[in-house]
């Protein structure tokens, strides 16, 4: 845990959030700003700071976010129409917490936008 991240203070409690899914390996709660009318960030429960930071040992974790990510989209009545999973690494990209995070978005017509 990293006690200056936003998001290990939400995964620990510390930090009020609308979690809607949490267990021993990942946290799920609603974007404060957002940008379709779902869209949940999905975090490692262990701190780590980007793509660029996964180490082989990780290779498990992430792959498990992304099967929550699966059955949240389910849960929340997205999955069939479809949806979009964003990982931005790094500042030129739009990352702006520091800790790995998976933006799902849904539930209406995303267009592609590249600024």
């Amino acid at each position: 845990m990293n006690h200056d991240c936003i998001f290990c203070k939400i995964i620990s409690g510390e930090l009020p959030s609308a979690i809607i899914f949490q267990d021993e390996r990942v946290t799920a709660f609603r974007d404060i700003n957002p940008a379709a009318p779902t869209h949940i960030l999905i975090v490692p429960n262990k701190h780590i700071a980007s793509v660029e930071a996964v180490e082989e040992a990780d290779e498990s974790l992430i792959g498990y976010l992304y099967r929550a990510a699966s059955r949240i989209a389910r849960e929340e009545g997205i999955s069939e129409a479809g949806y979009r999973l964003i990982t931005n690494t790094g500042a030129n990209a739009g990352q702006t917490v520091f800790h790995l995070h998976v933006h799902l978005l849904g539930g209406k017509m995303l267009k592609l936008a590249l600024d």
